[in-house]
Protein backbone atom coordinates (compact mmCIF):
# COMPACT_ATOMS: atom_id res chain seq x y z
CA UNK A 1 0.00 0.00 0.00
CA UNK A 2 1.25 3.48 -0.83
CA UNK A 3 1.49 5.73 2.22
CA UNK A 4 1.41 9.52 1.85
CA UNK A 5 2.13 11.21 5.18
CA UNK A 6 1.30 14.75 6.30
CA UNK A 7 4.16 15.73 8.63
CA UNK A 8 5.26 18.90 10.43
CA UNK A 9 4.84 21.14 13.44
CA UNK A 10 1.52 21.77 15.13
CA UNK A 11 -1.12 24.02 13.59
CA UNK A 12 0.17 23.91 10.03
CA UNK A 13 -2.88 22.46 8.26
CA UNK A 14 -2.09 18.75 8.23
CA UNK A 15 -5.36 17.53 9.72
CA UNK A 16 -7.57 19.96 7.81
CA UNK A 17 -6.01 19.19 4.44
CA UNK A 18 -5.69 15.43 4.90
CA UNK A 19 -9.34 15.20 5.94
CA UNK A 20 -10.54 17.43 3.10
CA UNK A 21 -8.54 15.65 0.40
CA UNK A 22 -9.38 12.16 1.63
CA UNK A 23 -13.09 12.97 1.50
CA UNK A 24 -12.89 14.75 -1.85
CA UNK A 25 -10.75 12.10 -3.55
CA UNK A 26 -12.39 9.09 -1.90
CA UNK A 27 -9.17 7.98 -0.22
CA UNK A 28 -8.75 6.22 3.10
CA UNK A 29 -7.30 8.40 5.84
CA UNK A 30 -5.61 7.39 9.06
CA UNK A 31 -6.27 10.33 11.33
CA UNK A 32 -3.81 11.68 13.88
CA UNK A 33 -3.81 8.98 16.53
CA UNK A 34 -1.83 11.21 18.90
CA UNK A 35 -4.61 13.81 18.95
CA UNK A 36 -7.21 11.18 19.90
CA UNK A 37 -4.84 9.84 22.54
CA UNK A 38 -4.21 13.31 23.98
CA UNK A 39 -7.92 14.08 24.11
CA UNK A 40 -8.52 10.83 26.02
CA UNK A 41 -5.45 10.85 28.29
CA UNK A 42 -4.21 14.45 28.44
CA UNK A 43 -1.00 15.99 27.19
CA UNK A 44 1.29 15.24 30.13
CA UNK A 45 3.05 12.63 28.00
CA UNK A 46 5.57 10.04 29.11
CA UNK A 47 7.79 8.11 26.72
CA UNK A 48 5.44 5.14 27.25
CA UNK A 49 2.59 7.31 25.98
CA UNK A 50 4.53 8.15 22.82
CA UNK A 51 5.29 4.47 22.22
CA UNK A 52 1.58 3.68 22.65
CA UNK A 53 0.67 6.44 20.20
CA UNK A 54 3.04 5.06 17.55
CA UNK A 55 1.74 1.52 18.04
CA UNK A 56 -1.88 2.68 17.86
CA UNK A 57 -1.21 4.65 14.71
CA UNK A 58 0.52 1.75 12.97
CA UNK A 59 -2.31 -0.61 13.95
CA UNK A 60 -4.77 1.77 12.26
CA UNK A 61 -2.61 1.88 9.12
CA UNK A 62 -2.40 -1.91 9.01
CA UNK A 63 -6.19 -2.17 9.32
CA UNK A 64 -6.57 0.06 6.24
CA UNK A 65 -3.98 -2.03 4.41
CA UNK A 66 -5.71 -5.30 5.36
CA UNK A 67 -8.98 -3.87 4.04
CA UNK A 68 -7.32 -3.79 0.63
CA UNK A 69 -6.53 -0.11 0.14
CA UNK A 70 -3.93 0.60 -2.52
CA UNK A 71 -3.16 4.08 -1.16
CA UNK A 72 -3.72 5.83 2.16
CA UNK A 73 -3.28 9.36 3.48
CA UNK A 74 -1.71 9.54 6.92
CA UNK A 75 -2.23 12.48 9.25
CA UNK A 76 1.24 11.98 10.82
CA UNK A 77 3.00 8.69 11.57
CA UNK A 78 5.61 7.31 14.01
CA UNK A 79 8.29 9.65 12.61
CA UNK A 80 6.16 12.54 13.85
CA UNK A 81 5.89 10.78 17.21
CA UNK A 82 9.70 10.53 17.14
CA UNK A 83 9.84 14.30 16.67
CA UNK A 84 7.61 14.68 19.73
CA UNK A 85 9.98 12.42 21.69
CA UNK A 86 12.90 14.63 20.69
CA UNK A 87 11.02 17.78 21.66
CA UNK A 88 9.72 16.49 24.98
CA UNK A 89 12.53 14.24 26.18
CA UNK A 90 15.59 14.99 24.04
CA UNK A 91 15.78 11.36 22.93
CA UNK A 92 14.22 9.11 20.32
CA UNK A 93 13.69 5.42 21.10
CA UNK A 94 14.79 3.17 18.26
CA UNK A 95 11.30 1.62 18.22
CA UNK A 96 9.90 4.87 16.83
CA UNK A 97 12.33 4.78 13.92
CA UNK A 98 11.71 1.10 13.12
CA UNK A 99 8.13 1.43 11.87
CA UNK A 100 7.43 1.27 8.11
CA UNK A 101 7.97 4.61 6.41
CA UNK A 102 5.66 6.46 4.06
CA UNK A 103 6.38 6.58 0.35
CA UNK A 104 6.24 10.37 0.52
CA UNK A 105 6.19 12.86 3.37
CA UNK A 106 4.59 16.27 2.96
CA UNK A 107 6.51 18.56 5.30
CA UNK A 108 4.20 21.39 6.37
CA UNK A 109 6.13 24.54 7.20
CA UNK A 110 5.24 26.57 10.30
CA UNK A 111 4.58 29.75 8.30
CA UNK A 112 0.88 30.16 9.09
CA UNK A 113 -0.66 31.43 12.34
CA UNK A 114 -0.61 29.06 15.30
CA UNK A 115 -4.05 28.24 16.75
CA UNK A 116 -4.61 26.77 20.22
CA UNK A 117 -6.94 23.77 20.22
CA UNK A 118 -6.44 22.30 23.68
CA UNK A 119 -3.89 19.62 22.66
CA UNK A 120 -1.08 21.75 21.25
CA UNK A 121 2.04 22.49 23.29
CA UNK A 122 4.53 24.54 21.27
CA UNK A 123 2.90 27.87 20.51
CA UNK A 124 5.61 30.43 21.13
CA UNK A 125 7.63 31.58 18.13
CA UNK A 126 10.81 29.99 19.48
CA UNK A 127 9.15 26.68 20.39
CA UNK A 128 7.38 26.52 17.05
CA UNK A 129 10.57 27.20 15.09
CA UNK A 130 12.41 24.54 17.09
CA UNK A 131 9.61 22.00 16.56
CA UNK A 132 9.55 22.73 12.83
CA UNK A 133 13.31 22.15 12.68
CA UNK A 134 13.00 18.90 14.65
CA UNK A 135 10.26 17.58 12.35
CA UNK A 136 12.43 18.24 9.30
CA UNK A 137 15.51 16.76 10.96
CA UNK A 138 13.55 13.58 11.67
CA UNK A 139 12.79 13.15 7.96
CA UNK A 140 16.43 13.75 7.08
CA UNK A 141 17.56 11.32 9.78
CA UNK A 142 15.19 8.64 8.44
CA UNK A 143 16.36 9.31 4.86
CA UNK A 144 12.83 9.47 3.49
CA UNK A 145 11.55 11.47 0.51
CA UNK A 146 9.71 14.66 1.36
CA UNK A 147 8.17 17.68 -0.30
CA UNK A 148 7.83 21.03 1.46
CA UNK A 149 4.36 22.51 1.81
CA UNK A 150 4.28 26.23 2.61
CA UNK A 151 2.55 29.51 1.98
CA UNK A 152 -1.05 30.60 2.30
CA UNK A 153 -3.80 28.07 2.93
CA UNK A 154 -4.64 28.05 -0.79
CA UNK A 155 -0.97 27.63 -1.74
CA UNK A 156 -0.66 24.76 0.74
CA UNK A 157 -3.65 23.00 -0.73
CA UNK A 158 -2.40 23.45 -4.30
CA UNK A 159 1.08 22.18 -3.40
CA UNK A 160 -0.35 19.20 -1.53
CA UNK A 161 -2.58 18.26 -4.46
CA UNK A 162 0.36 18.57 -6.86
CA UNK A 163 2.50 16.33 -4.65
CA UNK A 164 -0.05 13.53 -4.16
CA UNK A 165 -1.74 13.40 -7.57
CA UNK A 166 1.02 11.39 -9.29
CA UNK A 167 0.51 8.66 -6.66
CA UNK A 168 -3.25 8.68 -7.10
CA UNK A 169 -3.05 8.41 -10.88
CA UNK A 170 -0.56 5.53 -10.85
Amino acid sequence: MIRLCFHGAESTGKSVLSTRLAAELGLPLVTEYGRDYAEAHGTDFTMADLLAIAAGHEAAVRAVEQAGAALCLLDTDPLMTAAWAEMLFGAVPTELLAYPKADLYLLFEADVPWVEDGTRLFGTADERARFAAVTEAMLVRARVPFTRIAGTWDEREAATRAAIMPYIRS
